[in-house]
């Protein structure tokens, strides 16, 4: 190889794998989620996860227990973007299943209490 080519592997880690090709050139997940969404492995994906590429089954091997997009996407070793993808793609599919925080604001009554405890510090 010259050394003006670019290696498509590294000794360490084996062959690379650019992340647009694991998400089939996607860059936005089917279902909008959250960085603090909870993921968490159907029965159904703990069935098929056999038959699934190496990161969804990484993926759901990890969301055994609950896990955020974040956690999933750190511990996977994925950027972000493409482990959204891959999430959106899962949970599409009923192999994951999703649980998005309460986004409600808080009341006027929470934060006048609120409010009160601090002043009283």
């Amino acid at each position: 190889m010259s050394s003006g080519e670019e290696a498509w592997y590294d000794d360490a880690a084996g062959p690379v794998v650019r992340p647009y090709a694991v998400t089939r050139g996607r860059t936005r997940p089917a279902r909008d989620l959250d960085l603090v969404t909870l993921m968490i492995t159907t029965g159904k994906g703990a069935r098929v996860r056999r038959t699934l590429p190496p990161e969804q089954r990484e993926i759901l091997r990890l969301c055994h227990s609950p896990h955020s997009v974040a956690e999933a996407a750190a511990n996977a070793g994925l950027p972000l973007g493409t482990a959204r993808v891959l999430l959106g793609d899962l949970v599409g599919a009923g192999l994951v299943a999703a649980w998005e925080p309460p986004t409600a604001a808080p009341t006027e009554k929470l934060l006048r209490r609120v409010l009160v405890g601090l002043r009283a510090l």
